[in-house]
């Protein structure tokens, strides 16, 4: 079905007057940095700052969302215990250039709200300052840490999952890609928002959501160009796997994933691409695509019914309940619906 026109047309008003990426990434940092400070903590939830050590020496900011169990009585007073069944280690979005924990806060207090799972936001070095596979190692080395108890000691190995959105998405499938080859460590769940997985964005890409959705839906084709532009160093990395995990040799192995896409979303088509890839190559995955979703939802308030719908999804997920694949549904079920 096609999107309401007022409310397309509205998105297409948007995505009119946003500002060229390649001049402005700058400017656009500075505005989500400020909005970031505006976040209002909940108090079902404690915020903690903590640090990881990269490779060459740099402190990593990490950010810990811990949820709350909140009672109180007159007769026992207040009781504050953590209320947890698990770790989420999220990579946030922002085309690599863009986002940070701050611009991410509230997002990732309502992703442990609503999933009852700790959450720890990485703040991997931005592009272009520090290009890749700069901000790519700075959340392996996270990831490596967390994995053997040098970020919070009592992380079970066994449920942490790794999540990310957008380029945190492409961030996350790097570091389980990493992850195998090295053999350091071994994830066992991620989540792969809307992610980029594919280096071709150009008009004759293999992929027809790049034409179809890359002009009018807030990210356009040129934006993702300009992003990568902004993010590689050399014409070489443009063809590494760590940087487009679809055109890896191999996608066996990989850890049981979900991934959702947007249907007006020009990276729609690649998420999908990689999660049947990962299927056809015996790796556990479910993929869902939201109907009406366009690029950068997940950040949109929670009393929207696509964001709430996306925690339904997920929750289902990780609690390994049976997904629902039939009736009026607000996602097309794609993969792992057996």
């Amino acid at each position: 079905m096609p999107m309401n026109p007022v409310v397309q047309a509205v998105i297409k008003a948007i995505t009119l007057v946003q500002p060229d990426v390649a001049s402005s990434w700058d400017a656009q940092r500075k505005v989500e940095d400020a909005a970031g400070k505006l976040t209002i903590a909940d108090p079902r939830c404690r915020i903690d700052e903590i640090t990881a050590t990269a490779d060459d020496g740099y402190e990593i900011p990490l950010r810990v969302f811990t949820p709350l169990d909140i009672d109180f009585s007159l007769k026992a007073g207040l009781h504050v215990n953590e209320d947890h069944r698990g770790t989420i280690l999220y990579m946030h979005g922002g085309g690599w250039a863009n986002g940070d924990v701050d611009f991410y806060s509230d997002a990732c207090m309502r992703t442990a709200l609503k999933l009852e799972r700790r959450v720890i936001a990485v703040d991997y070095r931005r592009s272009p300052e520090c290009r890749f596979p700069v901000p790519l190692e700075d959340c392996y080395a996270v990831a490596r840490a967390l994995f053997a108890g040098e970020v919070i000691p009592d992380a079970d190995p066994e449920h942490i999952v790794l999540m990310g959105d957008s380029a945190g998405g492409n961030l996350t499938a790097g570091v389980s890609l990493l992850a195998r080859e090295r053999g350091e460590f071994r994830p066992r769940t991620q989540i792969l928002l809307y992610p980029l997985t594919y280096n071709d964005h150009s008009e004759d890409t293999l992929f027809d959501s790049v034409r179809e959705n890359g002009e009018d839906y807030i990210l356009t084709r040129q934006a993702i160009v300009d992003y990568i532009e902004l993010y590689l160093r050399t014409p070489e990395d443009f063809h590494d796997s760590r940087f487009a995990p679809l055109i890896a040799t191999s996608l066996a192995d990989m850890p049981r994933t979900l991934v959702i896409t947007a249907e007006y979303d020009p990276l729609r088509d690649e998420g999908e691409a990689f999660a049947a890839r990962l299927d056809a190559e015996g790796s556990e995955v479910a993929c869902f695509r939201m109907t009406d979703g366009v690029h950068g939802y997940f950040l949109y308030p929670s009393v929207l019914s696509l964001v709430r719908d996306t925690y339904r999804l997920i929750a289902h997920f990780l609690d390994d309940d049976p997904i629902p694949t039939e009736g009026k549904l607000p996602w097309t079920p794609l993969l792992g619906t057996d």
